[in-house]
């Protein structure tokens, strides 16, 4: 599995060689422990040491590694990190969805209805890509509705792990778990008539069900280092 190119469009080489080592961390091909080197990076993807070392400074900054001289020691992520990393998830999209609750939604809800229906697409022409990607979009969506400058800057330092996990869940579904598919549909559409409701308890308890079902399913799906 290598990270959608279809993903890397408009973004820097750096950024680039970031998506594929962080994909490779996340799924266990890179396993804590081992050292990354930038001349080993850099002759892989056939570039100069700059663009690695920039990719490598997103990477620590997830603390997905740690930075030595001349590369990397992989710190990957742990369970309690998996955990921590769902508690963020949970935080911000309680919050903004509550912020939501009194707001002109129609906007929000035509778009995020256009992704469930692209959700169903996907799922027909068994496009895990696209599926994980409506999937991600979906939630940035909400995100960044609530228009909160402080919310969307915790976000935005974690989208790139949470889109990686979701694109390896997303895998693990369609090849283990297809009749789950529905379900994870299912789930989307109860969220946006949760929001739609307008009432601070169901939304709250919409979102509080739809993640401990990402939980259950997150760790059938990720290495457990």
């Amino acid at each position: 599995m290598h990270y959608p190119a279809s993903w890397l469009q408009g973004v820097s080489l750096g950024d680039s060689i970031a998506c594929e080592l962080r994909l490779q961390i996340i799924k266990g091909i890179i396993r804590p422990g081992e050292v990354i080197s930038e001349n080993g990076v850099a002759a892989e993807f056939g570039t100069s040491r700059s663009p690695v070392r920039e990719a490598l400074k997103m990477l620590s900054n997830e603390g997905l590694i740690r930075l030595e001289r001349m590369g990397a020691i992989v710190l990957g992520l742990s369970a309690a990190d998996m955990e921590e990393l769902y508690d963020v998830r949970f935080l911000i999209e309680s919050f903004v969805q509550q912020r939501l609750a009194n707001a002109n939604q129609d906007a929000l809800v035509t778009k995020c209805n256009q992704m469930i229906d692209k959700m169903e697409l996907a799922v027909k022409y068994n496009d895990v890509v696209e599926f994980a990607y409506q999937d991600f979009s979906f939630h940035e969506a909400i995100v960044v509705a609530a228009d909160h400058k402080r919310i969307l800057h915790l976000w935005t330092s974690i989208r790139h792990i949470v889109m990686t996990v979701m694109l390896i869940t997303t895998e693990e579904i369609f090849s283990a778990e297809q009749e789950k598919l529905s379900t994870v549909i299912d789930k989307h559409r109860i969220m946006l008539q949760g929001l739609q409701s307008h009432n601070s308890d169901t939304i709250q308890q919409v979102v509080r069900d739809y993640y401990a079902d990402s939980r259950q399913t997150l760790h059938k799906s990720l290495p457990q280092f």
